[in-house]
């Protein structure tokens, strides 16, 4: 028999309230919110006005603001701050009668790659081991707590924010699909500002097919979102049931061949590339002659944006406040108290390269930077369709082991530069390694 959307939303709920705490995935669970909608969607199903979302439970990172839900945004800034509106995506999914499951951790404001940041605590990844010799491994960032319900079965769908890579990322440490879509095709309107150039809404789920559907339902012009795109929203779903990829080229950029790169993935690259071959597609080396620059610029501009952004947390409108002698101590108290060591980090850099002295010499030479990797990937399109290249440079790593903000950045090696150049970029899973790890 046909299973009804309640009882759907109450088989996930009850997973989510077993195996989503030991996982530490979600922030907040509202089962009497989520069954409601349930209930709404069986009324739906009954009418005959049914989706292809209807009742499907559907995770929420936390930097979405849903109405009346907590928007922790992973920081003690926002610990208890409740949306009083819904995101555009949201707003998107409730009109294809999707089902809100819950709103999952992530790193603070999206600023980790790891989820280690998180006010919450880490997000587990369910391919950790548990014989107790190996550390707990790291589900990947910002949006952690989306790819880690989704690999456990928390949920069939969830959505992230990719702003240089923060999908992806998670998506190949936990051996699931995700999408970052051309920038300004789902609205940012109601996510909370991390780097406003970069930021862009996208979905998890387990395959290439469900992730086409989600980015269909949350695609659209936005009027309120002045980057936005007015452009119609094509058959996601219908171009992925197509498998037939004869006469495609893929490009294989020079530059991605990385020092550092695991040796598993540098094999599993070149197999796929034989894959793609026996299926039809042809393989052309091209160049990207500034991805060199792609970290460091983008570790400027990104920065940048985010002191800007987080301007605002100064407890006078909302979230916490600490109180002073003064307004500026006031101030001080309450970023100081409110905000995470790496939240602290981004903030400081960001500030320095906009100052007066320094403006030029950081801030603006980096998107000009950004202009020329833009560039280059123009003129790589113009000899081939797509590119394939590795997501992360390794495999999911244990929880400690990248304690140098530095290593860390350089996990993103990949994905920065499509985050710089506004491009759709997607990680699917290809593969273990020799521990049974995704790659």
């Amino acid at each position: 028999r046909r299973l009804s959307s309640v009882e759907v939303a109450t088989f996930f709920l009850q997973r989510i309230n077993t195996l989503g705490k030991t996982l530490n995935a979600f922030i907040s669970v509202d089962e009497e919110k989520t069954l409601a909608a349930a209930q709404a969607a069986d009324r739906l199903i009954a009418a005959g006005k049914a989706g292809p979302l209807t009742g499907v439970p559907v995770a929420h990172k936390d930097i979405f603001c849903a109405k009346d839900w907590l928007t922790t945004c992973g920081s003690k800034m926002l610990a208890n701050f409740r949306a009083p509106y819904d995101a555009h995506v949201i707003e998107q999914f409730n009109a294809a009668g999707a089902v809100t499951a819950g709103k999952t951790n992530m790193d603070e404001f999206a600023m980790g790659s790891s989820n280690e940041t998180s006010y919450f605590g880490n997000v587990i990844s369910p391919w950790r081991r548990n014989d107790g010799s190996t550390a707990a491994l790291a589900p990947g960032g910002s949006s952690g707590g989306s790819s880690s319900a989704i690999a456990a079965r928390l949920c069939p769908a969830a959505t992230g924010t990719d702003t240089g890579g923060s999908i992806r990322q998670p998506a190949a440490f936990v051996g699931i699909s995700g999408i970052k879509p051309t920038y300004g095709r789902c609205s940012r309107w109601g996510v909370v500002a991390f780097a406003s150039s970069l930021d862009q809404p996208g979905p998890f789920a387990r395959t290439v097919e469900d992730s086409a559907l989600l980015l269909q339902a949350m695609a659209g012009h936005d009027p309120k979102d002045s980057t936005s795109a007015p452009r119609a929203v094509p058959d996601f779903a219908a171009a992925a049931r197509n498998p037939d990829i004869r006469g495609m080229k893929v490009g294989i950029p020079t530059e991605y061949r990385v020092d550092g790169t695991s040796p598993e993935i540098v094999a599993l690259w070149s197999t796929g590339m034989e894959m793609l071959k026996a299926a039809g597609a042809q393989t052309v080396e091209v160049s990207l002659p500034h991805t060199k620059y792609a970290l460091p610029a983008y570790y400027i501009v990104a920065p940048a944006e985010c002191s800007s952004n987080l301007a605002r947390y100064d407890g006078v409108r909302f979230g916490l406040r600490v109180p002073g002698k003064d307004l500026a101590e006031m101030y001080q108290n309450t970023r100081g108290a409110g905000f995470g060591k790496e939240v602290r980090r981004r903030i400081l850099i960001g500030t320095y390269v906009l100052s007066a002295g320094y403006y030029d010499a950081y801030y603006k030479k980096a998107q000009q930077i950004r202009s020329l990797i833009a560039r280059d990937f123009s003129q790589a399109f113009e000899k081939c369709d797509v590119l394939l290249t590795p997501t992360a440079p390794s495999p999911a790593f244990a929880f400690g082991a990248k304690a140098d903000p530095l290593a860390m950045y350089l996990n993103d090696v990949f994905a920065v530069p499509a985050s710089l150049a506004g491009l759709p970029a997607m990680s699917v899973p290809a593969g273990l390694n020799r521990e049974g790890l995704p790659l």
